[in-house]
């Protein structure tokens, strides 16, 4: 599948939208993707994930593991298509943790897998739970990367599509200065300064 193709399918199922939205770093920005709303549908969700399979099929991966909500089944789409274990973490007094008996064993090769990538926080939070616990964290594979420059996870980043999407600091937000109403449409709590 290539760029063009998934962008349509991102805009047809509302995944990616555009106006003001208010991001959970407290940023800014024109663009908003909402993957729930393309892995809605399992025969989009299987397209997108076997675009990032192909391009870690070849790495030995014992585990892949997302964060909830959004990577819980990008996780487990990738381990089905890769027949590779799916686990994912959760929050718990704001503290990202492995519940249900999850387990990561010692010295393991462990993938991330992500709906989306901005800062990368809920990333590196599994990563640092992952190292935790003796296992090797091999990279972090997302639908969409949209990561603005400058930021540098320390992994190596597969994904289906690198996104270019403004951000404002709220002081310098063409969009509030045009009067465009602003929207929270994630669903992590916004940072305070």
């Amino acid at each position: 599948m290539d760029n063009t193709r998934m962008l349509q399918i991102l805009e047809e199922t509302g995944a990616l939208l555009k106006g003001h939205f208010l991001l959970s770093s407290g940023k800014h920005s024109n663009r908003y993707i909402q993957c729930a709303k393309v892995l809605r549908y399992p025969w989009h969700a299987e397209q997108i994930i076997k675009v990032l399979c192909k391009k870690v099929k070849n790495i030995d991966i014992n585990t892949i593991i997302g964060p909830a909500i959004g990577g819980i089944i990008t996780s487990y789409e990738m381990g089905r298509q890769l027949k590779i274990e799916s686990i994912f973490t959760e929050r718990v007094n704001g503290k990202t943790v492995l519940r249900r008996d999850f387990s990561i064993t010692k010295g393991s090769n462990i993938l991330i897998s992500e709906d989306v990538i901005t800062t990368g926080k809920s990333t590196l939070e599994v990563k640092n739970l992952v190292e935790e616990m003796g296992a090797k964290v091999l990279g972090v594979a997302c639908i969409v990367d949209r990561r603005p420059e400058g930021i540098n996870l320390g992994l190596t980043v597969y994904s289906a599509i690198k996104l270019k999407i403004e951000i404002y600091n709220e002081k310098e937000c063409a969009l509030c200065k045009q009067g465009i109403k602003l929207e929270k449409p994630g669903s992590r709590l916004i940072s305070q300064p």
